[in-house]
């Protein structure tokens, strides 16, 4: 018995769908490449201010053209490509992982991103980036350990314990008693010479020391041990930890309690720091250089983030 090998040309024909849908595919490919690409090139070209934005227009159709042009080459394998990450789609929806409601999600809050930031390709540069150490960071910040639950349940209990509140509120000041209480012990020590050391949440409780991973590592697992939502911000040199504070109103309200309540003298005449992600969740800077929640970043740059929901 002899298998026949396909030949290029017979399996271009088998892999190419009917017309107009092949077409119509390529077509709609070209539109969602094009619009993120489109806002790179707005905010990054210089504005020639022409009437009614002719210039821009002219960018938008020299990239659309220019992207159906590039798919029209490689539209087999294109086709193929697509066609198995919609299979891969089907079943995370079915099995209720990453699914199209996702997918549809990621791309609507990435352009409100995009369109918001004056560099939006750092915004696609951060996802396709590998966030350093990912798996051992991971498993580093073991908020279920006791040691770390027991260390954060102390913390509240140490600072701002006077205050009778409820909910969310109560929450937020206590992963501000948690920052407080790593802040006041925090001891930076660099990792051993050409090494990077990472050490697990209680392993740094022994000593209250490490370099900015450890302090980050930390930080995140002890807010998530007491219901909080950690992220661990990448910037290419520095590891910080921030922590999720919700919308603008729960701002407010962390301002006031940051600086009338809690961090009074630290924060005096003192600028609240933060980021806005693109579905426009607000995080609070808890980095080792500040000295109350939301002090000033040490590097505001953002090239990948974990979050620990």
């Amino acid at each position: 018995m002899t298998i026949k090998i396909p030949t290029i040309a017979e399996l271009k024909e088998k892999l190419s769908l009917p017309k107009p849908w092949d077409n119509a595919v390529i077509f709609i490919l070209n539109i969602l490449i094009a619009i993120p690409l489109f806002l790179i090139a707005h905010q990054n070209l210089i504005d020639f201010e022409w009437p009614i934005h002719f210039d821009r227009i002219l960018i938008g159709i020299f990239i659309i053209i220019g992207i159906q042009l590039l798919l029209r080459i490689v539209k087999t394998i294109i086709i193929l490509i697509i066609f198995i990450y919609l299979l891969a789609l089907l079943y995370g929806t079915v099995f209720g992982n990453y699914g199209f409601k996702r997918v549809f999600d990621d791309y609507r809050f990435m352009m409100y991103a995009m369109s918001e930031n004056p560099n939006p390709q750092d915004l696609i540069i951060a996802k396709l980036l590998p966030f350093p150490n990912k798996s051992k960071i991971i498993d580093a910040v073991d908020f279920s350990n006791p040691k770390v639950r027991n260390f954060a349940l102390s913390a509240t209990t140490k600072h701002f314990k006077e205050y009778k509140e409820s909910g969310e509120k109560r929450r937020m000041i206590q992963c501000f008693a948690v920052f407080k209480e790593i802040r006041n012990r925090w001891n930076y020590v660099n990792d051993p010479k050409g090494t990077e050391y990472i050490a697990s949440a209680s392993e740094s409780l022994q000593h209250f020391s490490g370099d900015c991973d450890d302090h980050a590592i930390l930080m995140s697992a002890c807010i998530k041990a007491i219901g909080g939502t950690p992220r661990i911000i990448h910037t290419g040199g520095h590891l910080y930890p921030e922590m999720l504070i919700g919308t603008k109103k729960d701002l407010e309200t962390a301002i006031y309690l940051i600086k009338e309540e809690l961090f009074k003298q630290e924060c005096q005449n003192q600028q609240i720091h933060y980021h806005i992600d693109e579905r426009d969740q607000i995080w609070l800077n808890l980095d080792y250089t500040a000295t109350y929640p939301g002090g000033r970043f040490m590097s505001e740059e953002i090239l990948g983030a974990l979050t620990f929901n």
